[in-house]
């Protein structure tokens, strides 16, 4: 099964059939919202929206850990995520959608594991976006109108307020090209739970490098809307496209990445990573 989180809007325009409702329990706390399961044309997909029905999480606070483990529940293998971004190159204007292949984690308040209260485990997120699922985004757009830009490094700051000048001309310098702040911990959450993970963002903004719009919340705003129109193409044009049975390093990221031998996992602990832990320990 395809999971896609992102907003409201996205899920208005995919036209799913046959939809219900799924009230997701998990060992970390309610998801941001109930799970809407359905189809796309013949494909099962589970759509999450981020910051809940009525954007009540801010980027800080949505319920990461709990996401992703009502997704992996509901038999999801597959996700991709939207996300609004600010532009840190003059090529990349807003209106543009990238599937980046590369983050920056300059976040500081979230949790960032499954593990770590008991159970350690060290996964590898050299290529923290999955190769594959993202080669078929980018595939999948020749068959849309949509601008899509293959790769680019994506920094994910703390917010929920907007960068500084000098923050942003710090990012430019480094060579980012996307600034956001929802990738993180996904990204690395999703790893954990060995789904398949790759993000299309879409730009709304120059970031407060760029002299020639003001970043305010009405900008980003009416360039997401725009924005969410070439993503569900997009994202039309990929459900059929995902192959489940691909052979995928992100399918067996726990592998060899547990520290905490079996005998030292207590039946607490075994029983909220019992998902994840599956037959490791």
């Amino acid at each position: 099964m395809l999971g896609i989180i992102g907003g409201s809007g996205i899920y208005e325009s995919l036209g799913f059939e046959n939809t219900y409702e799924e009230r997701a329990k998990t060992p970390f706390g309610p998801p941001s919202a109930p799970l809407e399961v359905g189809e796309v044309d013949g494909q099962e997909v589970a759509f999450l929206p981020r910051h809940g029905r009525n954007h009540q999480y801010d980027p800080t606070n949505v319920p990461y850990r709990a996401n992703i483990h009502a997704l992996k529940q509901a038999g999801v293998d597959h996700v991709v995520a939207t996300n609004a971004v600010g532009s840190l190159r003059e090529s990349l204007s807003p209106r543009t959608l990238v599937v980046p292949d590369q983050l920056f984690d300059r976040t500081r308040d979230r949790p960032r594991s499954f593990f770590g209260d008991g159970v350690v485990a060290h996964v590898s997120m050299a290529d923290p976006y999955c190769p594959h699922l993202s080669e078929a985004l980018v595939e999948a757009s020749d068959a849309t109108d949509a601008e899509v830009e293959d790769g680019g490094t994506y920094v994910c700051i703390e917010g929920p307020q907007f960068s500084t000048r000098a923050e942003s001309e710090f990012y430019r310098e480094r060579g980012f090209d996307l600034i956001g702040m929802t990738t993180v911990p996904e990204a690395h959450l999703a790893r954990e739970a060995e789904l398949c993970y790759a993000a299309v963002t879409g730009i709304t903004d120059y970031d407060v490098w760029h002299d020639e719009e003001e970043v305010s919340l009405e900008t980003v705003l009416g360039h997401a809307a725009a924005n969410e129109e070439s993503m569900s193409d997009l994202l039309d044009a990929v459900v059929g496209a995902v192959d489940s049975d691909c052979d995928c390093d992100c399918r067996s990221a726990l592998d060899g990445a547990i520290n905490t031998p079996a005998e030292a996992i207590g039946h607490e602990n075994r029983e909220q990573l019992k998902l994840l832990l599956g037959d490791y320990r």
